[in-house]
This record gives C-alpha cells, structure tokens and sequence, in this order.
C-alpha cells in the first residue's frame, strides 16, 4: 500500500491542537497568497491571521508565502499602508482625519511602495517575528524570535535581531546552490511522503538521490 500524504485542505491538521492552522485553506484576501501545508500556530485566534498578522494591508501589494513555512505565535507581515510622509515637517497623515483635511488626500495616495513581500519555500519563523514591507526571504531560512526583518534575507539565511542581521548560513554557498536545484518543496506530494525522513534529516547527496527517483515506479 502506498503512504498516504497529508492533506494540504484542511484547515486544522492537528485536531488535538486547534491552535494549528493550515493558512492556504484560510485566507480569502487576494492580496494573499500562501502554499501548500505553510501553517500558523497561535494559541488565541489563529484564524484571524488576515486581520491580525497581516497589518495595513490596503494594496495593491502582495503577501506571498511559499510552501511548508512555520509561522510561529506572533508573526506579523506590515504592509506598505503603514507608510507616512517623511518629506515634509510632519509625518502625520492629516486627510485620514476627515472634514476639509481630506481634500489634500493626494499627499498620502502617493506614497513610494516596496513592492510585494515574498516568503521563500520552507522557511521557519520564531515566535514575535516582524516582516517589514517589501522584503524578500530566501528559501530555507530561518527568522530568530523577535526579529524585525527589514532587507532581504538569502537562502538558507538565518537571521535575527532589530534591525535583523545575518547570522550565519545554514550551509555553504556551493550545497545551497544544490538545495535549491533539488527543490524538494516543488516534488510531489507522494514522493515528499515517502522520504520525509531524508528531507528532515538527510544530507545534500540524500536529497539529489531522492529527487533521481522522482520519475522511477
């Protein structure tokens, strides 16, 4: 009998722990995006993710999250609609007030954006992480707790502090290069079931092996 996968649709996969969401059965927002198994632990109300992690998010930027990413209590992704002016005297957003201000509402609906945020594939982030907008992070990596993430962050990069700094590499630039050419994340379901134990704790040579058997009966 072949093993049976997990299944990436529900939205609770650890019915004993309904502090465990699967975030691809959850959000509604198109302004979101997340894959496969990607899940959020938070022990009060998980399932306001979209209100309650992912702040000021008017658009049209994006939040994409790749495939199998922990995300730990506390997480939270602030969208380009937190920005203020910075140009003049004052920062605040006057319009926003209402009554006559809002006619000057041209001075905050110009405001330079960063772009989407993009989550990489099987990244783990520590609890109370902070993702700061338009920031790219690599596959692989790892986000300290508490961090607050401001620039980029490279494959297999692990991270943390405010500013978040580079810690170190989980590995050396020529087996990240063939961690990445492996692609596990992209394999299908069945193969990624039948060898979780060299995904978890294989070496590089275990991955390439495994993925030379994608095709194989």
């Amino acid at each position: 009998m072949p093993p049976i996968p997990a299944d990436p649709t529900v939205l609770h996969p650890m019915p004993e722990h309904p502090r465990v969401v699967l975030l691809k059965p959850l959000v509604k927002s198109p302004l979101i995006e997340v894959g496969d198994f990607s899940y959020y632990d938070d022990p009060d109300d998980p399932t306001a993710f979209e209100t309650r992690n992912v702040l000021y998010h008017y658009g049209p930027e994006r939040l994409v999250i790749g495939k199998y990413c922990a995300l730990g209590t506390g997480t939270r992704f602030i969208m380009n609609g937190a920005n203020h002016r910075m140009d003049g005297p004052s920062t605040f957003p006057f319009p926003t007030m209402g009554g006559s201000w809002s006619e000057h509402f041209d001075l905050i609906t110009d405001l330079p954006g960063r772009g989407d945020t993009v989550v990489g594939n099987d990244v783990w982030f520590g609890h109370g992480t902070t993702v700061m907008p338009g920031v790219r992070i690599g596959h692989g990596a790892i986000i300290a707790a508490g961090a607050v993430v401001t620039g980029d962050v490279p494959d297999y990069g692990i991270v943390g502090g405010n500013p978040a700094r580079l810690i170190r590499t989980r590995y050396d630039a020529a087996d990240i290069a063939r961690l990445l050419a492996v692609a596990w994340w992209d394999w299908p379901v069945q193969h990624i079931t039948r060898h979780v134990r060299t995904i978890m704790s294989g070496t590089v040579a275990d991955l390439e092996e495994a993925a030379a058997q994608i095709d194989q009966p």
